[in-house]
């Protein structure tokens, strides 16, 4: 198929692609294609995959290189691209079923999923995953067709001459949408025509076209190319086939009378935009173009619903609503999000606010193309305006605004973002993507503090090779970082634990891990606790939930269906006495019912808690849970042919229970130095600390402290030290329950511990002075000794340690 040699097993049998080694999550039926850029090179992951159980790899380099992988399998090839698109062109030539191409400027994406809302209750549809539509994302959504597709929906998408010509025997298409024709990606070609006819070549040999014939350019380059294809065209021309005869805006929706066949029909679009109006008529004529009525199109159309992907809606601070449209920032895709913005402004009544970066890749005069902005931002009544990025900056007198600001980069906005007091406005945030507007969102205050929590990434990395050390060849570690880990600061702990060999990491819901994806962290992320509201994060940041319910699994599933994913990783949680979360034996059979009949989501393990295996007397109990677990773990196995992982134990129980680590083990608190064995073996990962504010004498019988709590039996040293319950000191440990260590001597907490202070009282303690360091738990005040005060545990201790206290990491 691909023109290569084979240098290995030759029965070796794939089912998955793998481009992007980050991705992996079914390694035993992988082929991991070894694609090279400017940027990076697949061949230098090829062993990692290998360690990670991949055997078989599509490479460019000899394969003599990679010897002493010895039961790996390779196809070596010219081209690797090159060689995928051959492999799906051969792959979609053994299914003989309609194919809807779509290519465009813009709206493919959107015309995609509609189409896929209106047909999926009439054909089994295999579609692209949100916006796959480059050189290599069409092969890999094409990829995707088997047996049980009836339908294929695929958008296309090429930034240069050439580009078409790899992906339209890949789609084959036997009906052809063309959205619009505008600016994007205009820099590669001479010209609009030059473009359309590129984008044209998708349908060559297509039955039928779809596209709107007011665009005369686009006319008469289909016309030209494809004399042979049958035209189901809309717009105001008489010869359209869909004519549009007059379009109603309401509140909510549009009406739209139209005459096809020589007679007048109706049909309502849930929406009032221009550019989702004429999303939803390329839509009627494809239904058309596959048979259907005007009066099913118009049952159909009603229900359209809004498509989430580029343009997200977000409630703000002081009545602000925010549009965050930061997938690019093309002239076209601006006009389109600002008709969004003053949609959404006017039926709330809020300021316009726009936030807008430099546009790249339209292949304009800088001159012509910002002065055209500036007359875009003026007629859509624009009220506050401003721009990031030199170029824009360069072109300031070309806007008229009531409002217009500045800056030349998004760092240099973030330095005077408070300052905006933004209160009652609608703000679209439209920037190219290496202006990284999402940090405008994210933008935390910095807070000067001088209570630090310490954090030894080289104890942590000893305490985890601890861990390690009980485990069996192959047997991979998940790491915990839940609760910004366990309060220690998760991005960092993340980044050590991946480059010291981490397999997994596991967090508590989809937020934590998008935080880690979006700072380089590549290795799989499981999330816990997956909310229902969290999928597209969870989708959009390759996450991998947990499932614990039929509820959450069937969301999971109708969610995946809608944006066309196909096998998707999930964990599978078995309550096994726990009695919290998950699924129990009696209901196995219609899990493993449920999973088979579907192929939006795929088990990547199975796994329970146990809730008592740092405690001797709850032994017996333990081994009941892990006999339970074999056995439901077992008949799920049974169930599927491909491996599963399974795995049960925690930090304590890879200490007292290591033969049954099974495929995997969770390590949690003891990354942070506690042990059910023996915690002399570990090392102090934290350290909270701060310095005396003030120091002071305070006579006897006077009292220290709010409600007059502390009250001093003998003259005392009394030190002021800047952490309170705001910080997640918990207030329990005033009135002399708690004890800080300074300069090495215990001193009580006195009187009530206070929201950002509390006192301690140095008497006892010689040459004390301001500014000397106080440690409130770490090496020589261990933090289990202040949870035995607190009569609690570690982990709340840790965790509750909030994210105003700077994190200072350091390695030994």
């Amino acid at each position: 198929m691909v023109g290569g040699r084979l240098m290995g097993d030759p029965d070796a049998c794939v089912c998955r692609l793998l481009l992007d080694s980050r991705l992996l999550s079914f390694p035993e039926d992988t082929l991991f294609v070894a694609v090279k850029s400017s940027r990076d090179d697949g061949h230098n992951y090829i062993e990692d995959l290998y360690r990670r159980n991949v055997r078989c790899f599509m490479v460019t380099h000899d394969a003599s290189e990679y010897a002493q992988l010895t039961d790996a399998c390779f196809v070596v090839v010219k081209d690797a691209v090159a060689a995928l698109q051959r492999l799906t062109a051969a792959h979609r030539s053994r299914f003989n079923v309609p194919v809807i191409g779509i290519t465009g400027s813009n709206g493919k994406t959107i015309v995609k999923e509609w189409l896929y809302q209106l047909l999926h209750a009439d054909y089994r549809i295999t579609r692209s995953p949100r916006s796959y539509n480059s050189q290599i994302g069409v092969p890999l959504s094409v990829w995707e067709m088997d047996e049980s597709t009836q339908l294929g929906i695929f958008e296309v998408g090429i930034s240069q001459v050439g580009e078409m010509a790899n992906l339209a025997p890949i789609v084959a298409p036997s009906i052809g949408v063309f959205t619009n024709l505008g600016e994007a990606h205009q820099q590669n070609f001479s010209s609009l025509k030059q473009k359309c006819i590129e984008k044209m070549k998708l349908f060559e040999g297509c039955g039928t076209i779809v596209y709107g014939k007011d665009d005369k350019l686009v006319d008469i380059c289909a016309q030209q190319m494809h004399p042979n294809a049958r035209f189901i065209t809309f717009g105001k021309q008489k010869d359209a086939t869909v004519q549009i005869l007059e379009q109603k805006v309401e509140r909510d929706s549009t009406s739209v009378s139209y005459l096809y066949n020589g007679k007048k029909y109706g049909v309502v679009v849930p929406f009032t935009d221009y550019a989702s109006l004429d999303n939803a008529l390329h839509c009627v004529c494809v239904l058309f173009a596959l048979g259907f009525d005007p009066k099913k199109v118009s049952e159909r159309m009603s229900e359209l619903e809004s498509v989430a992907m580029r343009m997200e809606v977000k409630d703000g601070e002081k009545d602000c609503l925010l549009i965050n449209d930061s997938y690019n920032s093309d002239i076209n895709a601006l006009g389109i999000a600002l008709d969004f913005l003053s949609q959404q402004a006017d039926s709330k009544k809020l300021r316009k606010t726009l936030i807008l970066s430099d546009i790249f890749q339209t292949g304009r005069e800088i001159d012509e193309l910002y002065c055209d902005v500036a007359a875009l931002v003026e007629e859509k009544q624009v009220e506050r305006f401003i721009g990031i990025g030199h170029d824009i900056s360069a072109h300031e007198k070309c806007f008229d605004v009531p409002e217009k600001f500045f800056f030349p980069d998004t760092e240099s906005f973030m330095l005077h973002i408070d300052s905006f007091a933004f209160e009652h406005e609608a703000i679209l945030l439209k920037g190219s993507r290496k202006f990284r507007f999402e940090t405008i969102t994210d933008k935390l205050a910095k807070v000067v503090h001088e209570t630090v929590l310490e954090v030894n990434l080289s104890a942590l990395v000893n305490n985890f090779n601890y861990f390690r050390s009980f485990l069996k060849p192959g047997t991979k570690m998940m790491s915990m970082v839940k609760a910004n880990a366990y309060g220690s600061g998760d991005i960092e702990v993340a980044r050590t634990l991946q480059q010291n060999g981490c397999d997994y990491l596991a967090v508590a819901v989809a937020d934590e891990g998008a935080v880690l994806r979006s700072e380089g962290i590549h290795i799989p992320i499981v999330v816990m606790n997956p909310e229902p509201n969290s999928f597209h994060k969870i989708f959009e940041y390759n996450l991998e939930p947990e499932v614990y319910s039929f509820s959450l699994l069937n969301r999971m599933i109708s969610e995946a269906s809608k944006l066309g994913i196909t096998d998707y990783p999930i964990h599978l949680k078995l309550d096994t006495g726990m009695h919290r979360l998950g699924f129990e034996m009696k209901d196995l059979d219609e899990l493993i019912t449920v999973l088979k009949a579907q192929k939006c989501v795929k088990p990547r393990s199975v796994f329970s808690h146990l809730f008592g295996s740092d405690d001797a007397m709850f032994d017996e109990y333990t081994k009941k849970q892990i006999a339970l677990f074999t056995e439901m773990k077992d008949k799920i196995f049974q169930a599927f042919p491909y491996k599963i992982m399974a795995h049960i134990l925690n930090s304590a129980g890879i200490e007292r229970f290591s033969e049954y680590q099974f495929d995997m083990v969770r390590l949690g608190i003891g990354h942070y130095g506690m042990s059910a064995v023996d915690s002399s073996r570990l090392e102090e990962v934290c350290t909270l600390k701060t310095n005396i504010l003030q120091i002071r004498k305070v006579p006897a019988s006077e009292t220290v402290g709010y409600s007059r709590k502390g009250v001093l039996t003998r003259d005392s040293i009394i030190g002021a030290i800047p952490i309170g319950y705001a910080d997640g000191f918990n207030r329990k440990l005033g009135n002399r329950n708690g004890k800080v260590l300074v300069n090495g001597c215990f001193a009580p907490i006195v009187g009530n511990v206070c929201m950002d202070v509390c006192m301690i009282d140095l008497t006892d303690v010689p040459n004390v002075k301001e500014g000397d360091s106080v440690i409130l738990f770490g090496k020589g005040h261990p933090i289990q000794g202040v949870a035995d005060t607190l009569g609690t545990i570690s982990y709340e201790v840790l965790a509750g340690i909030s994210k105003r206290v700077k994190r200072v990491y350091y390695r030994e």
